[in-house]
């Protein structure tokens, strides 16, 4: 996990800006490649993995043992019929996919791919564009593409579909606020913005002194700064619509959320922004606390394992481990209340994430004042710290939910009801709003739908079919009047 060699190849902002035009062009078709093939990819792994931890078999008949399953899927989708809602927005309903997918490409031009490389005798970097604020590109793209989710339930013209618009416009505010606090620590330590230049921060290992002997530590920020690291994963699992968050297309309340009226390609490209939102957001992970290109130790011991084309192998690699913790949550964990969902989010995530500032802010000072080095104080005030307050969440969580686990203790033990059974009075004198649940009156009567009493003749002998099925022992008898006779 640490890397103690730096890179002879690190690029630097000054790198950025002076390709010459087929450069940029081969870089900008190979960073949409890319995600189209990591798409493809992580469509085929999630059903590969999800299904190997339900012990099922998964897709196996589309390709060698199944893996162009996502290819097929892909090409049934466009020539899937493109059906247009009657009440629906055109001109909105038919931009918002695309106001969705494009954010997703855009977010990748400033991730790191690798160091400076040749490409036909040009020195370029693996990277697309970076800038002083490169980091807040990322985060601006992902608040955008949720705009493509809102419009869409809004255009649709179906109640649904709205309803998971409103959801993920809610969803996005809150976890938005908890990831970009979360990199905040990750600023102060860099000491910038840029994503080549947080990447070269987490180069050389940090060098520690314990009862006079010197060795390297970790130096990547996930170690650093753990509580930032779990913040900014929990954040990016919700700003991502992905289970158990995935509240904005709940199947079980929602049918669908906010694509319910969508098929063919215009579904195919909400499908597509998903899955480059999820490389993207992991791409960010690796860059901003897995040190970025850069091999893992001990393969960092190897002084070309950060130089030519390998960071790309180690580079995609991380990213492959943190999709596999989105498909793992997907498979282990239920989806939660929406109004759990909010809660954590704003009770739980913005508070911890404004103290965990508080802190590294203080450990920042407190080294430049007293001249220690960041890294030891990280090591050896920080972590501490984190792993105080990671215990203080764990402990709280447990009390809030004692009840809870005492009456699911009780019921594996046994008891068939853990708790008092309410004894419900005559629904006439019964309080209906008087704590629990509201209660439907028991000698409710619903009239007959008006569909099941007329029918209408059609011509001469032709009846419409109300789509009750007849009964010959309480149906009475045709007459003339029912056009039978």
């Amino acid at each position: 996990m640490i890397d103690v060699v730096a890179a002879r190849d690190q690029p630097t902002l000054s790198d950025f800006g002076h390709d010459v035009w087929w450069i940029v062009l081969i870089k900008i078709v190979g960073i949409f490649g890319v995600l189209v093939v990591m798409t493809l990819f992580a469509i085929v792994f999630e059903r590969k993995v999800v299904a190997r931890m339900q012990q099922r078999i998964g897709p196996n008949r589309v390709g060698p043992r199944g893996y162009l399953q996502s290819l097929a899927d892909g090409l049934k989708l466009a020539f899937k019929e493109d059906i247009m809602p009657a009440l629906a927005d055109r001109p909105v309903y038919f931009l918002a996919p695309v106001i969705a997918t494009i954010p997703a490409f855009l977010a990748f031009s400033v991730i790191p791919l690798g160091p400076t490389v040749s490409i036909f005798g040009e020195r370029t970097p693996l990277q697309l564009t970076d800038a002083p604020i490169g980091v807040l590109v990322v985060l601006a793209c992902s608040a955008m593409g949720v705009y493509g989710i809102v419009l869409a339930g809004w255009a649709s013209g179906s109640t649904y579909p709205l309803l998971g618009g409103l959801r993920s416009a809610a969803q996005m505010v809150s976890y938005e606020i908890a990831m970009g606090l979360s990199i905040v620590a990750v600023f102060l330590y860099a000491g910038s913005m840029s994503t080549s230049e947080i990447v070269a921060a987490q180069a050389d290992g940090t060098s520690l002194s314990v009862f006079g002997l010197g060795f390297t530590g970790p130096s990547w920020f996930a170690v650093l700064l753990p509580v930032s690291f779990v913040i900014y994963v929990i954040a990016v699992v919700g700003e991502t619509n992905r289970a158990p968050f995935d509240l904005p297309e709940a199947e079980s309340e929602l049918v669908g959320g906010f694509h319910t009226e969508y098929s063919s390609l215009k579904f195919a490209l909400f499908f597509l922004a998903e899955y480059v939102n999820m490389v993207t957001v992991s791409a960010l992970a690796a860059t901003l606390f897995l040190g970025g290109w850069r091999a893992p130790w001990p393969i960092s011991i190897w002084d070309g394992a950060n130089t030519g084309w390998w960071p790309l192998l180690w580079f995609f690699a991380k990213v492959v481990v943190a999709l596999f913790v989105f498909i793992w949550l997907r498979g282990t964990l239920p989806r939660l209340r929406y109004d759990q969902f909010m809660r954590f989010g704003w009770k739980v995530l913005v508070p911890t994430a404004l103290v965990w500032i508080l802190v590294v802010a203080t450990m920042r000072t407190v080294s430049r004042e007293a001249d220690l080095d960041g890294g030891e104080v990280a090591v050896f005030v920080g972590v501490p710290i984190a792993l105080i307050v990671l215990a203080g969440l764990l402990i709280a969580s447990r009390v809030s939910n004692r009840d809870t686990r005492v009456a699911a203790r009780a019921a594996a033990a046994g008891s068939v009801n853990p708790t008092e059974p309410e004894v419900l009075a005559p629904s006439r004198s019964r309080d209906r709003t008087a704590g629990g649940f509201p209660v439907p009156p028991m000698d409710l009567r619903v009239p007959p739908s008006p569909r099941l009493r007329s029918r209408e003749v059609v011509g001469a002998g032709t009846v419409v079919g109300t789509g009750r099925r007849s009964n010959p022992s309480t149906d009475p008898a045709p007459t003339e009047e029912d056009g039978d006779v």
